[in-house]
């Protein structure tokens, strides 16, 4: 069997905030500024008859809004935007979507599930940690001394980040298709790293909107948390790739909520897949002896987990454990200072 082809990519340099680089005709990538480790979202711009649809937005914060203004009397030439298309619910995504639908008259499109947890999560501002986080801290082995760092501590809330979103979206759910930059584009729902995650695959073969769904050089976390300490993202994760994979040809190019834009997506396919199937054989292996999640790291992860990750990495090593029970592979048993005890069965 053929090896496919390495991943590529077309454009080496991203765009500077309220810049852009046209890809191809009628499409626009921009980049806007994150203030974290991974210090960029990809957000893009298709031209319509009627205006601009926006994919994606960026968070609701100075420095977004700042590219954006520059972006719309630079690059889109003040031409209005009609349209957000949302990929998922993560606030470096739908940040500045309620925005655009509130200071520009846009209309937002989203899947149902994306549009009900951002819109449910800028409604649940906590000054402090709940019970149910500090516990869900607990059951993963947090360090008692962090926990009690933490509990006195405004944690992030969505609605930092997140424009009020308006009542009011459009749907857009599997199977359905929409027509934006001039092309016809079929929606594909994916899941994991977020529950009912768009991406749009154009039926000319040439692009792909791949969201966080569809990354380069990284994967996307897949985590766990207080609100559902039972899920099993990787699951879904798995299941999504799997199902998406029969639609990926070599000659695509793949539009991602970060990094570069790059082809070669049936070999960033297998490396996503494969890439966790072996977290979970090291993690069994690991699992001979009990362990907490938070002693998993280095084994998972396969490398010194710094302060900044530690909370992802929190989250992505109970996902993996979880998904080992789910499978019948491990189990867990409380330990007195409430953390779970993992082992292999």
């Amino acid at each position: 069997m053929d090896r496919a082809a390495p991943l590529a990519y077309p454009v080496a340099e991203p765009p500077e905030a309220g810049t852009a680089v046209e890809l191809a005709e009628g499409v626009l990538w921009l980049r806007l500024p994150l203030p974290m480790k991974l210090d960029h979202v990809n957000c893009y711009a298709f031209r319509d008859p009627d205006g601009w649809t926006i994919v994606d937005t960026g968070f609701d914060s100075r420095r977004c809004r700042a590219a954006w203004q520059a972006a719309l009397g630079g690059p889109l030439n003040g031409v209005p935007v009609r349209r957000v298309l949302v990929t998922h619910h993560h606030p470096d995504h739908i940040g500045l979507a309620g925005w655009f639908q509130a200071e520009h008259g846009a209309e937002l499109l989203t899947t149902r599930t994306a549009w009900l947890m951002a819109r449910m999560l800028t409604l649940d501002e906590q000054p402090s940690p709940v019970p149910e986080t500090l516990n869900f801290w607990r059951s993963a082995g947090m360090a008692p001394e962090l926990i009690e760092k933490r509990r006195t501590e405004r944690p992030f809330n969505f609605s930092d980040v997140v424009a009020h979103l308006p009542l009011g979206f459009r749907r857009i759910r599997e199977g359905d298709s929409i027509r934006l930059g001039g092309r016809d584009w079929d929606i594909r729902i994916g899941n994991g790293h977020a529950p009912e995650h768009a991406t749009l695959w154009s039926r000319d073969g040439e692009l792909v909107i791949g969201g966080d769904q569809l990354l380069p050089t990284i994967s996307p976390n897949l985590g766990v948390y207080a609100t559902e300490p039972d899920a099993d993202p990787v699951g879904e994760w798995l299941e999504a790739c799997e199902r998406l994979r029969p639609h990926a040809t070599e000659s695509q190019l793949v539009l991602p909520g970060h990094k570069l834009p790059f082809t070669g997506l049936p070999e960033r396919m297998r490396q996503l897949i494969d890439n966790h199937h072996g977290a979970l054989g090291r993690l069994i292996e690991l699992l001979k002896d009990p362990h907490i999640a938070v002693d998993c790291f280095a084994t998972l992860f396969m490398r010194k987990i710094g302060p900044d990750e530690y909370g992802l990495a929190l989250v992505e090593t109970m996902a993996h454990l979880n998904h080992l029970r789910k499978l019948g592979k491990a189990d867990r048993k409380r330990r007195g200072d409430g953390a779970w005890l993992w082992r292999r069965q």
